[in-house]
């Protein structure tokens, strides 16, 4: 009660604030669970992690847009200064890994190689290719860094994770040419001796983009003899294995089944991956909607016709996955679309494009997908083409996962599925190489 007149009004109006406070609070929260809620599948793993991370990544990406359309900096660089600042650590060794720095070839890399070696005894080794749309992420994020190093532990081996060059400063085919440069210094006899890694125990990984990229370099390996990038004459050894986790493979056709169901499905809208496709490519944004819609792939648009077979999923898919969904076969499209960005068509960019001869000679693979993801489809045809190919085949599919999952198993977004994708991957990986 205020005790003096003078006071009333002063009292009043902090009375009133305080009655105004859980008002403002309750509208506060009430807007920022609108923005954190979206729909989900009832079937995907621990939804509210989910839904947090894509919230933070949404607002990440708005003030992109916004410094972008003022011409203050470009989206990508935003989105990167985030990912960067909160998650990029230097090299950290422990008792059982040693963590280094380096360059292979010009290229920036970081290598974990596992101490627990008797004397004399070589180990096994994976290339690793992180993801992030060929212009986000790096190899020394904490959870790469967190993944690479649980792979060296548990498989006693070394893991090269290789930190390839990011659009928009560069384009295909340099993220390619930066992932195949490193690997083919890696794979030469001297540098395998220098990590004491058996020439033919040599696996190739990655996830999203870095599947891609994962793809592309073992396609390359398989079909062209290796050039020499040192003085060596000695001929470098070959891949045993790839692993592909929920691999991007395919631009020609973005209604697929699962493109399809999962548009609007987090962590990987369908317009987010077309708009990193023609990042990559070095495409004009405003060909984004013509590859919603498939108008580069219309019937009329003939140089495509080889490419759509390729991805064909009403042949390439089991019936449990094409499910009630349609092709989407437009009769008149837009050329213009290949006409300047023919890089489409080109299975370094593209792996699920490559002829069945290339495909042969590939190694025994391991291909993880997620049922809610709009790229599950691209892993699964590529999977049928390599059986098709009699490559062997093992496909890991999970109902309850979502792109990204597997970067999950770690702090601070735990999960149950990131947990199950690590252990099983890492699994395969200490059974097959």
């Amino acid at each position: 009660m205020c005790r003096f007149a003078s006071r009333r009004a002063p009292c009043a109006r902090g009375a009133a604030a305080m009655r105004t406070a859980p008002a403002l609070l309750f509208l506060l929260t009430a807007v920022l669970a609108y923005y954190v809620y979206i729909p989900l599948p009832n079937t995907v793993s621990e939804p509210w992690k989910l839904r947090v991370v894509d919230a933070l990544l949404r607002g990440v990406m708005i003030l992109g847009n916004l410094a972008h359309d003022l011409g203050l900096s470009h989206r990508i660089y935003v989105l990167n200064f985030a990912v960067n600042r909160f998650e990029v650590q230097g090299p950290r060794s422990s008792k059982a890994v040693l963590v280094t720095d380096t360059a292979f070839a010009g290229v920036q890399v970081r290598v974990f190689e596992s101490t627990r070696r008797k004397e004399g005894e070589l180990k096994r080794a994976v290339i690793y290719l992180h993801g992030g749309g060929w212009a986000l992420g790096s190899a020394r994020m904490r959870s790469y860094d967190s993944l690479c190093r649980r792979m060296a532990e548990d498989l006693k081996g070394v893991v090269v994770s290789i930190d390839y060059r990011l659009a928009p400063e560069a384009r295909f085919p340099e993220q390619y040419n930066d992932a195949l440069r490193a690997s083919r210094y890696f794979l030469q006899p001297r540098v395998l001796a220098r990590y004491s890694v058996e020439p033919s125990r040599v696996g190739v990984s990655g996830d999203s983009a870095g599947g891609n990229l994962a793809a592309a370099v073992a396609q390359q390996s398989a079909d062209l003899p290796f050039v020499q990038v040192a003085t060596d004459s000695s001929s470098p050894s070959k891949f045993k294995v790839q692993a592909l986790i929920y691999p991007v493979l395919q631009a020609l056709d973005f209604n697929t089944p699962s493109y399809q169901q999962n548009q609007n499905v987090p962590i990987l809208y369908r317009p987010l991956m077309a708009h990193f496709w023609l990042e990559y490519l070095d495409g004009d944004l405003s060909f984004i909607q013509p590859l919603l819609a498939n108008k580069h792939t219309a019937l009329d648009v003939y140089w495509t016709a080889q490419g759509r077979a390729k991805v064909n999923w009403t042949q390439l898919l089991p019936a449990s996955f094409r499910k009630h969904y349609k092709p989407v076969a437009p009769a008149h499209g837009l050329a213009q679309v290949v006409e300047e960005v023919p890089a489409l068509l080109d299975p370094r960019a593209a792996p699920l494009l490559a002829e069945r001869d290339v495909l042969a000679r590939l190694p025994r693979t391991y291909i993880l997908t997620c049922e809610h993801d709009v790229l599950r489809d691209d892993g699964l045809m590529y999977g049928r083409r390599l059986e098709e190919a009699a490559v062997s085949v093992t496909h890991d599919h999970y109902e309850d996962g979502f792109h990204g999952c597997m970067v999950f198993a770690f702090w601070p977004a735990y999960s149950s599925v990131g947990q199950r994708t690590v252990e099983n991957y890492i699994r395969w990986l200490d059974d097959n190489l």
